[in-house]
């Protein structure tokens, strides 16, 4: 922080935004599917997610397994018990 007139101090600030878009891998880079309000050469952080059929059949299988495991007439003994 500097001074600023009379001494006052003066507080500098950093505007952060967080966006999530969709983009494409190709040539090596990654293309976004819409315009980005970005001034050139902004330096900016990326997080991936992929979207591709493999992990959406391993969720559909994560989810299909946990209702077997949570849905099933061995527990309806506990959902007696909590209705009570």
């Amino acid at each position: 922080m500097g001074k600023g007139l009379l001494g006052a101090k003066r507080q500098v600030c950093f505007r952060i935004m967080n966006l999530a878009i969709k983009a494409i891998y190709e040539g090596g880079k990654l293309r976004p599917l819409e315009p980005l309000k970005l001034a050139e050469h902004s330096v900016v952080y990326i997080s991936l997610e992929t979207d591709d059929a493999g992990r959406s059949e391993w969720l559909a299988q994560g989810e299909r397994s946990l209702m077997d495991t949570w849905d099933n007439e061995a527990d309806d003994v506990y959902k007696a018990l909590l209705t009570k």
